[in-house]
């Protein structure tokens, strides 16, 4: 029998490859990035409420607040359309290479969010990081729409992680994440009736395999996915779990090299630039986590 110990960091890992599927799932669902995103956040918001009701969960909240995780909502919404759409004009590894640049705009935003100097490895980081991106651009400027728009989807992804951040300090994540998704779906909405061809019928004629793919997306790889990496951050250092969430890209690329490998076998260039962009946000992680624990033990020795 595995102990509770062992359990976890397996429920970790399996979690952390849920996050490197969702650009499978992306990539087998025909549907466009905005529609794709639609549907998504719609089938999990319907699925966190269930999940409320069921648990008992207060959800009440304040105008100033909702306005807060309504900004967040269209975020994360712009963040998940940017990404789907870099598979659609590129690949799954151009999108999940790009993706992990983020740490490197995290570093300049939490300095604004959280009002701290920018730290000078980080700046570091940020130029070798730039430095991947070059060497990838090298052999592969066919797919400059596709890194564009992961790059665009990185930004995105870290200034929700840190306005999350702000917000976990006062409220659950459960509440945080039903009103995210809520008003990503009514911004998504009218983005559609204005922009796109509206809810005809037509828009809702979707094929067995998409509805099945969606149903995957939006239960497991969002609703489910996001509720699990709560309990697991309870049971697991948030150090483990920083760093096991780095290895996502490395997950989705290899899936996506078995899965699609006429469309996913890269230049070698394509693959020193990621290697160099992972380690990057690797190091970035063990630091800044080592970092923590030093302070965290300063501030346990005041007290002794």
């Amino acid at each position: 029998m595995l102990n509770d110990k062992v359990k976890n960091y397996l429920h970790l890992h399996f979690l952390v490859f849920i996050a490197g599927f969702t650009a499978i799932l992306g990539k087998l669902i025909s549907l466009e990035a905005v529609s794709l995103v639609w549907y998504r956040m719609v089938i999990a918001a319907i699925i966190m409420f269930l999940y409320i009701k069921i648990a008992k969960i207060d959800i009440s909240i304040n105008k100033q607040t909702l306005a807060k995780f309504s900004i967040a909502g269209v975020i994360i919404a712009l963040h998940w359309i940017t990404f789907f759409a870099a598979i659609d004009v590129s690949n799954v590894s151009i999108a999940l290479a790009m993706f992990s640049t983020g740490a490197f705009f995290a570093s300049f935003i939490e300095p604004i969010i959280y009002k701290r100097k920018i730290i000078w490895y980080e700046i570091v980081f940020g130029i070798i990081v730039i430095l991947g991106i070059l060497i990838i651009l090298k052999t592969e400027m066919k797919h400059i729409s596709g890194i564009i728009l992961g790059v665009l989807s990185a930004f995105f992804s870290s200034l929700f992680a840190v306005l999350n951040g702000k917000f976990l300090e006062k409220d659950s994540a459960t509440k945080i994440s039903f009103y995210e998704f809520i008003a990503g779906v009514v911004f998504i909405s009218i983005f559609i009736i204005i922009f796109g061809q509206g809810f005809s019928s037509q828009y809702f004629a979707l094929s067995t395999q998409d509805v099945i793919y969606l149903l995957i997306l939006a239960s497991i790889c969002t609703a489910y996915a996001f509720i699990a990496s709560v309990y697991v951050m309870k049971q697991i250092s948030p150090y483990t779990v920083v760093l096991t969430y780095n290895l996502e890209p490395i997950y989705g690329i290899v899936l996506a090299l078995i899965i699609f490998p006429e469309t996913e076998i890269m230049s070698s260039s394509f693959y020193y630039g990621a290697i160099i962009i992972l380690t990057t946000v690797l190091l970035n992680g063990i630091i800044k986590n080592i970092k923590a624990f030093k302070n965290k033990n300063t501030q346990n020795q005041k007290f002794v």
